[in-house]
């Protein structure tokens, strides 16, 4: 069986409140099996983007089945090209960057990068706000938890 994940995370204000949401569903007839979300008083775009990576791969954990292979679909560059590319040379590097400043948000990159290990992953962006479903599903669900921290929907 095959897993697909949507993942999103937002603030208003950066850093302001935020929010991450994520949908995971069975590839084959895209049933939901899993979604949720989560908010934070003051937090940043990135760390609400990664936290939704996180706990939708702590949630597929604890769902206790056999999943296959996992797409997840990110609208987040930062994210997607992290995971893909730049956690490599992080990791070789003592989680330091290029110019060796510790590398941002590295709690949740290693958090996110120990969940990684534990399955067969393939990441991918999607554009956000372009109509993708589950996309759009989620970013909704960011909205509606900044709003009920802030009392304002965006």
């Amino acid at each position: 069986m095959g897993i697909l994940i949507y993942t999103d995370g937002g603030c208003s204000g950066n850093p302001g409140p935020g929010a991450w949401a994520y949908v995971i569903l069975e590839a084959k007839n895209t049933k939901i099996i899993a979604e949720k979300w989560g908010s934070h008083m003051s937090t940043t775009n990135n760390r609400m983007e990664l936290s939704a990576a996180i706990a939708a791969l702590e949630a597929l954990t604890d769902l206790d089945a056999s999943h296959g292979n996992v797409t997840v679909y990110t609208d987040s560059q930062y994210v997607q090209k992290g995971i893909n590319i730049w956690i490599h040379t992080w990791k070789k590097n003592d989680w330091k960057t290029s110019d060796k400043k510790p590398v941002k948000n590295m709690d949740l990159w290693q958090r996110l990068d120990d969940l990684a290990g534990t399955f067969l992953l393939t990441w991918k962006w999607v554009k956000g706000h372009a109509g993708n479903e589950y996309n759009e599903r989620c970013d909704r669900m960011t909205q509606e938890a900044i709003a009920s921290l802030t009392g304002c929907l965006f």
